[in-house]
């Protein structure tokens, strides 16, 4: 059973578990597959975004930009099209428009009170600054992939964090949407671990790679983390 009183701080994912990256996702790819003539059903959408994406991050590194403008090539080469420039760029210029999901900032607020907060995202320094602000909170640590040079689930951008944080990993609790890159490694390295199943064109795994693992708890978004974390310290 989780003890949330044994954690002393927590790091986060950041899109798909504090930012609703599906809407922004679909923001981008959709006038993309439109424009060529593509009718494809939204899980699939999101199924095909998590495999290319995955595909983009496993080779030598490369900026979340440049990944995320691999995965509309991508989608160009599975479906039979060829995306313009501007095209090819719009996914990644869309994060700045990414918002975070309605109950986010108050449940971050709140948690702050008792815990030291951090983030662990796959992105780059510059658009994470874009997203930053509609967060508004102050992060003790924040740690990218541009940072680490390597994209979750190595077990590198955990390590890194860790070694930031101070604190040794029993302590210290990870929250996000992905099983694949967020449970999974965060366990094995002997953080706890809870998997925010949001609501999701594609029920139970979202815009990422299918993976199977257990979480010490699964929650459907960050108010309902919030409410269980207070009354635990509380009690």
């Amino acid at each position: 059973m989780l003890d949330f009183a044994r954690c002393q701080a927590i790091t986060f994912d950041c899109y798909g578990t504090l930012v609703d990256w599906e809407t922004g996702i679909f923001s981008a790819l959709r006038p993309i597959l439109d424009s060529h003539d593509q009718s494809i059903s939204d899980g699939t959408v999101l199924e095909l975004y998590g495999e290319l994406e995955a595909l983009a991050e496993a080779g030598q590194f490369q900026t979340y930009r440049e990944v995320l403008n691999a995965v509309v090539v991508g989608f160009g080469k599975r479906l039979g099209f060829t995306p313009s420039t501007a095209e090819v760029r719009s996914l990644a210029d869309s994060v700045a428009n990414w918002m975070p999901f309605p109950d986010t900032v108050s449940a971050l607020k709140s948690l702050q009170s008792r815990y030291r907060l951090s983030i662990i995202s796959n992105i780059d320094d510059d658009l994470f600054a874009t997203t930053r602000p509609k967060l508004e909170v102050p992060f003790d640590h924040v740690i990218t992939a541009q940072q680490a040079r390597s994209y979750k689930p190595s077990l590198n951008n955990f390590r890194i964090a860790l070694q930031r944080i101070g604190l040794p990993p029993d302590r210290v609790l990870h929250v996000g949407q992905s099983i694949y890159h967020d449970v999974v490694p965060a366990k094995s390295l002997g953080m706890s671990a809870i998997w925010v199943n949001r609501p999701s064109r594609r029920p139970g795994v979202g815009a990422v790679k299918l993976a199977t693992g257990v979480p010490d708890l699964e929650i459907r978004d960050l108010a309902s983390l919030a409410e269980a974390a207070l009354a635990a310290q509380a009690s």
